[in-house]
């Protein structure tokens, strides 16, 4: 259709018989006849340009999902422009599975249970580190209050 469309359009214009009296009149025939490209070129645009950050997955899901209405982006075309915007971390674990993730959707819910997961173990051990922090001086007192040890000394044979 579009291939048509591109002779008639080059015909009329070696005839010099175009119906068109201003550029910004041809741009409008063409939104027509190609759809709202500016919109999916945008939406693409954005798309493109996302990042999950320091944010949570979920809400670079939120925004993802918005994003990707009206791009026009389906399927593994979708998929791969989640893999680009999301943690290294995340897509290095979400790609070393067993299971392939086939859809968009799998891939929205592994990453935001591989984000949860993440995130609370780096608050576990953060718990962690603190109650060993909380831990040492106690330790170090106890052992400031315990006696020292003996130093033995090597016996020495007695000379015949």
């Amino acid at each position: 259709m579009a291939d048509v469309w591109k002779e008639n359009v080059m015909e009329d214009l070696e005839e010099g018989a175009l119906e068109y009296e201003s550029v910004e009149e041809f741009l409008i025939a063409i939104k027509k006849e190609f759809g709202g490209g500016k919109k999916e070129l945008v939406k693409v645009a954005e798309l493109k340009k996302l990042e999950q950050g320091e944010r949570m997955m979920e809400e670079f899901v939120q925004e993802f999902r918005r994003a990707a209405r009206g791009s026009g982006y389906k399927g593994y075309l979708l998929i791969e422009e989640f893999k680009e915007g999301m943690n290294a971390t995340i897509r290095r674990r979400l790609m070393e599975i067993e299971n392939q993730l086939d859809s968009i959707e799998q891939w929205f819910r592994r990453a935001t249970a591989l984000d949860q997961n993440w995130r609370e173990s780096r608050r576990e051990e953060e718990r962690l580190k603190g109650k060993q922090g909380e831990m040492i001086p106690k330790q170090q007192k106890q052992r400031q209050m315990m006696p020292q040890p003996l130093v033995w000394q090597r016996r020495q044979k007695m000379p015949s």
